[in-house]
């Protein structure tokens, strides 16, 4: 009776999966977020679009890996009085991406990033989304600044107007190539009048420490300097091709334990870094999204599509409860097959335990990044415990041959008081 209890129980666990799994694409898509509206980027993006491009490449880059950002700001808040090229090196054991690393030369800059964690993190989500799309709205920016007539050249920074693959494009470097001023500027003064009022532009709270007095004039206040910076700025644009670059000279220099070939001169977002911070959008979880157990997300790789990732991640969330549904469906297939007297006899027998059902594992293949020497993969297991399972799949249909042949020979009662035996 236990028995048939547990056959009707996996039945019943198989195929509420199997309904999971199905309605899981349509919940899916019905939660999935609208890309960024353009007023949302300018929102994000204003306090920051007047930042040197090197300083704003690299704080687009470590606005990707949202936890690294938490870590490398508690670190600069325990050791203020160090920055620039020095600090980058003091952190050079740390796991962080390079990225995130470069910016504990800038101390300011994580104290106000680590102020806004969401903001960082939508930051960082609109620019993995779209980062052609990003860098249009800097230019956008930068370009309303102009017009309002708050965009100059000083003696902290350079402005300058450059065709990049025939776009018109505003650059902005530091005056001085080894020292930083970072600019905090109230945006409905630097722009001019906002027009999205919906989307009030971003603020960022310069910390007093590195603004003594905090006096804005015309708009921005100058923090102190960040000098010593040779290698520690290695980020750039590319504004005709819409992307973000790497100086592999600069950025060798201050990484000598990570170093990079000159082929890997762009920004690749590594999603092993990410940590449990989740994606935003179904493109970015395709692309860049991982397994949070044992079984890697190969969907990638395979051009699947992002109902396939969902269903597989389904599957693998039923699992870890207990309820197993492909193993499920398997009993289900196996109780069915077959006439009437052969079911009987599996009924009388319980599971056979000696099958190693572990899942198969498959190798991680995480896409490599460009600021990190590709790793060895793991080898897989899966062959191995197919076979496992086949040897045992054999030792099962003996042992039932075994009992069909002594229950014809007469010996019914020995056959149930040995299955009896198994089920103590």
């Amino acid at each position: 009776m236990n028995v048939t209890v547990n056959n009707a129980l996996r039945r019943l666990f198989a195929m509420l999966g199997m309904l999971a799994l199905l309605a899981l694409p349509a919940l899916s898509n019905a939660q999935a977020p609208e890309p960024f509206r353009d007023e949302e980027l300018d929102q994000m993006l204003a306090p920051i679009a007047l930042y040197p491009d090197a300083l704003l490449s690299q704080i687009l880059m470590a606005s990707t890996y949202p936890a690294d950002v938490k870590d490398a700001a508690a670190w600069s808040k325990a050791n203020p009085k160090v920055s620039g090229d020095e600090a980058v090196k003091r952190v050079a054991g740390q796991p962080w991406e390079p990225s995130v690393q470069s910016l504990v030369a800038f101390p300011q800059v994580l104290a106000m990033m680590a102020a806004r964690p969401s903001d960082v993190q939508r930051l960082g989500d609109a620019f993995l989304a779209d980062p052609a799309r990003l860098m249009d709205r800097v230019q956008v920016l930068r370009a309303k600044a102009n017009a309002a007539g708050n965009l100059k050249s000083t003696e902290q920074q350079l402005v300058e107007l450059q065709s990049d693959a025939g776009k018109q494009v505003i650059v902005i470097v530091p005056a001085q190539p080894q020292v930083v001023y970072v600019p905090v500027y109230q945006p409905t003064v630097m722009y001019g009048p906002w027009p999205y009022a919906s989307y009030p532009p971003y603020y960022w709270p310069p910390p007093p420490a590195y603004y003594p007095g905090g006096v804005f004039v015309a708009g921005v206040v100058w923090g102190v300097a960040i000098s010593g910076v040779s290698n520690s700025l290695w980020g750039g644009f590319n504004w005709g091709r819409n992307d973000v670059n790497i100086n592999v000279n600069r950025y060798n220099n201050i990484n000598v334990n990570r170093p990079i070939t000159v082929n890997n001169n762009r920004f690749e977002h590594n999603a092993q870094r990410r940590r449990d911070v989740p994606y935003r959008d179904a493109r970015s979880r395709e692309q860049f999204g991982r397994k949070t157990d044992s079984t890697i997300d190969r969907d990638a790789f395979r051009g699947r599509d992002g109902k396939d990732a969902d269903r597989a991640r389904a599957a693998e969330a039923l699992k870890a409860r207990g309820a197993d549904p492909a193993e499920g469906r398997r009993q289900l297939k196996g109780a069915d097959a077959g006439s009437g007297s052969a079911r009987e006899l599996r009924s009388d027998r319980t599971p056979d335990r000696s099958v190693d059902r572990t899942p198969d594992r498959s190798p991680d293949r995480t896409p490599v990044r460009n600021t990190q020497v590709a790793r060895a993969e793991p080898v897989s297991q899966g062959a191995l415990a197919g076979a496992r399972d086949g040897g045992a799949a054999r030792a099962n249909a003996e042992r039932g041959r075994a009992s069909a042949a002594a229950m014809q020979g007469g010996h019914g009662g020995g056959a149930r008081a040995a299955g009896a035996g198994r089920h103590r």
